[in-house]
């Protein structure tokens, strides 16, 4: 069933904080490829909350949105961060007025 148009804008509004990584791993058959050789990779979303490193699965077609939202949280944390120094910066300007005679 596609998404709604709704659905659609949510997701490119969505923000992701954690990092993509891949998790390689043995499935226990003995006859599988990944018993003498690679191991099966899976995608996977990896963030901390309260302390606790949590991991969220992925399946292949989730990779290119989750790496958008993982962008769009680091280029609103760098403006977040670049409106703090702005703000540090106007009030030691306002401190410094105020010092002079």
């Amino acid at each position: 069933m596609p998404a709604t148009v709704s659905a659609r804008h949510a997701d490119a509004a969505e923000l992701l904080r954690g990092s993509l990584v891949t998790l390689r791993r043995r499935c226990g058959k003995p006859n599988c490829r990944c018993a003498h050789g690679d191991p099966h990779e899976t995608p996977a979303l990896s963030y901390s909350e309260a302390g606790r490193t949590k991991t969220v699965t992925l399946r292949a077609e989730d990779v290119p949105a989750v790496e958008a939202a993982l962008s769009r949280y680091e280029q609103a944390r760098a403006q977040l961060e670049a409106q703090a120094l702005a703000g540090i910066r106007a009030l030691a300007a306002r401190r410094a007025r105020r010092a002079r005679p």
